[in-house]
C-alpha cells in the first residue's frame, strides 16, 4: 500500500508576516496627516478640497504647503501598470457593472463586519452611522477606477484615491493618538494588514460572490479585475512587497487573514443590520424586503450571517434559486448580439440607478475628520469560466 502523503502546497502568508503588517501604516499620508493636525490646516484643507475633484485641475492656491506637497507625490498612477490589463478590467467591469455591485453591497461589505476590529473602527466615524454615505462612496469611487479616464487628465478617479489615502491616515491619527486604541492589542488602526484586505475583499471576495451568484466569468477577466484593484491598492498606500499578485496568491491571504480576524461583534451587528435598512429602502415598495437579508445570508454563508444576526426566513430558498435565473439570462444573452447588448445596458442602467439612489445625485467628497465619534473622546485641535479553487482542509 502506498503510504505517500502529498504535502501541502506551500503559501506565500504566514502568521509572522500578517504580525508585522498590523504593525505598519502609511509613512507618507500619515506625516501629511500629523502635521496638518499639528499646524492647524485640517478645516482649510477640507474646504479647499471640494474644488479639487478632478486630475489636471490646478490645486487650490491657499492649499497648505504640507497638503500640495503630497498631491503633487501621488498625482500619478504606479509607473508599472500594464494599460492593456486595466483595459480588460475596464470591459469586464462593464459587462458585469450590475453584478460588482452586488458582491460589494450584498457580500464584501458584511464580510467587513464580521471582522470585530474593523467594526469597532468603522464605528468610531461620525459617517459610518450614514451607510448610505459609505455606499455611496465605494459605489462613486469604484465607477470612477472603470472610466476610460480614470488615470488621465480630468480622471476624478486619481483625486478620490488621494483623499480616501488621508481619510485613511486621519482616522490612524485620531485613534492612536487619542489613545483609544488597543495598539498592542489590535495592531495599528488601518494598518497593513487591513489595508491589504480592503484590496483583497472588494476583487477577490466581489468575484467569489459573483461566482454564487452563478455568473459566468474568464478566468482573464477576473484576474484583469485583481490587478485593477493592486493597482488601487498601491494609490491607497499599500505595501506593495507584500501585496498579493495574483489571485491564487489573494486567496491565500484572503484565507489567513479570516483565520486570524473574523469572529462576532456588537458592533458589526449594528452596522450590518444599517446596511440591510439602507438597501431595503432603496429597493421600491416592501414586497422584495425579505430578499436582503437571503441574499446577504446566501453570498456571506451561514456562519458570518448567524454572527452578523441576520434573519432566517423562507426567502432564504429563492436567494439560492438565484443563480438558475441569472443563467437562463445568459442563455438569453448569448442568443443574439442584439439581446446582449439590451441585457448589458439593462445591467450598466441597474448600477446607474443603485449608485444614484445612494448618493442622491450628489458628488461624494472624502474629507478628513476633524474629530470620532464623542465615545472615543477624540477631538482635533482645531478564458475558461473562472472558478474559485476547493476548499483546502
Amino acid at each position: 500500500m502506498n503510504t505517500t502523503r502529498t504535502a501541502a502546497p506551500k503559501t506565500r502568508y504566514g502568521h509572522a508576516d500578517l504580525d508585522v503588517l498590523r504593525t505598519q501604516g502609511d509613512p507618507l499620508a500619515d506625516e501629511t496627516v500629523a502635521t496638518m493636525f499639528r499646524r492647524k490646516e485640517v478645516g482649510d484643507l477640507n474646504t479647499l478640497m471640494r474644488f479639487f475633484s478632478t486630475a489636471g485641475d490646478k490645486l487650490p492656491e491657499k492649499l497648505p504647503a504640507t497638503a500640495s506637497a503630497y498631491f503633487d507625490a501621488t498625482a500619478m498612477p504606479p509607473s508599472w501598470v500594464d494599460w492593456d490589463v486595466m483595459e480588460r478590467a475596464r470591459l469586464f467591469f462593464m459587462d458585469n457593472a450590475a453584478h460588482i455591485n452586488t458582491g460589494l453591497s450584498f457580500a464584501a461589505m458584511p464580510a467587513t463586519y464580521a471582522v470585530p476590529r474593523l467594526s469597532r473602527l468603522l464605528s468610531s466615524t461620525h459617517s459610518l452611522a450614514y451607510p448610505s454615505r459609505r455606499m455611496a462612496n465605494t459605489g462613486q469611487f469604484v465607477t470612477y477606477l472603470m472610466q476610460t479616464n480614470s488615470f488621465a487628465e480630468g480622471s476624478k478617479f486619481i483625486p478620490a484615491a488621494q483623499k480616501v489615502r488621508l481619510l485613511h491616515a486621519a482616522v490612524r491619527h485620531h485613534l492612536r493618538e487619542g489613545g483609544h486604541w488597543d495598539v498592542e492589542a489590535d495592531g495599528l488602526p488601518i494598518c497593513q494588514e487591513d489595508m491589504i484586505w480592503g484590496q483583497v475583499c472588494f476583487s477577490l471576495l466581489v468575484l467569489d460572490a459573483m461566482h454564487r451568484l452563478g455568473i459566468h466569468m474568464s478566468e482573464d477577466g477576473a484576474e484583469a479585475y485583481f490587478y485593477a484593484w493592486r493597482v488601487v491598492g498601491a494609490m491607497l498606500g499599500c505595501d506593495l512587497s507584500a501585496v498579493p499578485e495574483t489571485l491564487a496568491e489573494a486567496r491565500d491571504y484572503c484565507d489567513l487573514y479570516l483565520l486570524r480576524n473574523l469572529g462576532p461583534s456588537p458592533e458589526g451587528v449594528t452596522l450590518n443590520a444599517q446596511l440591510m435598512r439602507m438597501y431595503e429602502d432603496v429597493v421600491p415598495g416592501t414586497l422584495f424586503d425579505p430578499m436582503v437579508p437571503a441574499t446577504v445570508r446566501h453570498l456571506v454563508g451561514d456562519t458570518i450571517a448567524d454572527w452578523l444576526e441576520v434573519p432566517r426566513s423562507p426567502w432564504d430558498t429563492a436567494a439560492k434559486a438565484v443563480p438558475v435565473f441569472l443563467n437562463l439570462l445568459e442563455t438569453v444573452e448569448d442568443s443574439s448580439p442584439f439581446a446582449e447588448w439590451a441585457l448589458d445596458k439593462a445591467g450598466s442602467l441597474l448600477a446607474g440607478f443603485e449608485l444614484s439612489a445612494l448618493t442622491r445625485g450628489r458628488v461624494m467628497h472624502h474629507a478628513i475628520p476633524a474629530e470620532l465619534k464623542s465615545e472615543y473622546g477624540v477631538k482635533a485641535p482645531r478564458t475558461g469560466r473562472w472558478v474559485p479553487p476547493a476548499p483546502v482542509h
